[in-house]
């Protein structure tokens, strides 16, 4: 059985998709096996080029699940991006030095904290969106094209527009509730192999009826 290896950069022979965990550096970026992001122009550069003011040193993360699709153009921004809020002037004197630094306290210690940015597993985001620090995005949801994710996404749910806003949950609430507990991305490379006719039909009451199954087996 021949298996599309994640760790592969490119996954197949268009080399326009890249399966991100393989190029990325930074220690505060964390990307789950089968994520990839897709640029006709350069795949591999997605964490110069869309992982924006990130300075490991803030503290914040983004992690990334398996299998999620991320359209070109997509970015993050993290944490450090933000300006002080909580004072007169929001203008970081401190990072043009001179007197400026010397009356101010440092630069990263005066920004707001949001904690990590994390998307989950199976999460779809659309062309050119943009997502804020600190959000968090659950498994299986839908970011439309040019959205600006705000606030957090709950699972299984598609959210569009600036700012984003739920659109429609994906699916009922049971099945919501078993795939969530399936948690077919865990599954290994054959059993998930031999499982992809469920994950790609849209008789989603058959669907429902096999997840019981194997839940309950």
């Amino acid at each position: 059985m021949k298996i599309p290896n994640p760790d592969e950069i490119f996954p197949n022979e268009y080399k326009t998709s890249c399966y991100i965990k393989n190029v990325i550096t930074a220690p505060n970026i964390v990307v789950g096996d089968y994520t990839y992001y897709d640029d006709p122009v350069d795949p591999t550069g997605f964490e110069k080029n869309n992982v924006l003011f990130n300075w490991p040193e803030f503290g914040d993360r983004l992690i990334i699940g398996k299998f999620c699709a991320l359209a070109s153009g997509v970015t993050f921004i993290m944490g450090s991006a933000n300006h002080r809020l909580n004072s007169v002037s929001t203008y970081p004197f401190h990072v043009f030095g001179g007197a400026w630094a010397e009356n101010t306290p440092p630069h990263l210690s005066q920004l707001p904290f949001k904690g990590d940015t994390v998307v989950g597993n199976d999460v779809w985001i659309g062309r050119k969106s943009v997502i804020m620090p600190g959000i968090k995005i659950g498994d299986g949801a839908i970011v439309a094209a040019y959205s600006v994710v705000t606030k957090d996404v709950e699972p299984y749910t598609l959210v569009g527009g600036n700012p984003a806003k739920p659109i429609r949950k994906r699916f009922d609430e049971e099945l919501t509730g078993l795939l969530l507990k399936l948690r077919w991305w865990d599954f290994a490379p054959e059993r998930l192999a031999k499982f992809l006719p469920v994950l790609c039909s849209s008789d989603l009451n058959a669907v429902k009826k096999t997840v019981k199954e194997i839940l309950e087996g």
